[in-house]
């Protein structure tokens, strides 16, 4: 009798537990609907982040992509001014001046064809790009204004 009274029991508890803690296929249904809508609302903004990013992006390459090529252009004036300027002067150095003027160019030149040819890979290499084109164009700055510059004492 102990024996049929604790199968009993123990069969009802089993019973009990899980009618307590099954709940209905509606509401899962409903909690699986729920989880779909939150995620997709979630997938959603962050699509909408990443686009804005994106537009950022090209905005500040865009931007940048004017400025030098202002710079550039600036140069390439300053470069045809200064070639004017030894053209008409006498002066002992003038072939020294023009290799020096035909590397400028070649290097303005270069730095053209470099920033149209940049084509963006990540936020990481627009940085390191960026550092490194207005590194280039300081030298090539200095490179021109050291030129220009008359040393005599």
């Amino acid at each position: 009798m102990k024996k049929t009274f604790l199968i009993l029991a123990v069969t009802a508890f089993t019973a009990g537990t899980l009618f307590i803690s099954c709940q209905s296929s509606a509401k899962k249904v409903e909690d699986a609907q729920n989880k779909v809508l939150e995620a997709q609302s979630e997938a959603d903004k962050a699509q909408s982040e990443l686009n804005e990013t994106r537009q950022d992006s090209i905005n500040d390459y865009l931007a940048f992509k004017k400025e030098s090529q202002d710079k550039i252009n600036a140069q390439d004036k300053s470069i045809a001014e200064f070639k004017a300027r030894i053209a008409n002067e006498k002066m002992e150095n003038k072939a020294v001046y023009e290799k020096k003027i035909a590397k400028l160019e070649q290097k303005n030149s270069d730095m053209k064809k470099k920033l149209d040819d940049y084509k963006g890979e990540g936020k990481d290499q627009w940085i390191a790009f960026k550092a490194e084109f207005n590194h280039d164009m300081d030298e090539i700055g200095k490179a021109f204004s050291d030129l220009t510059v008359k040393n005599t004492k």
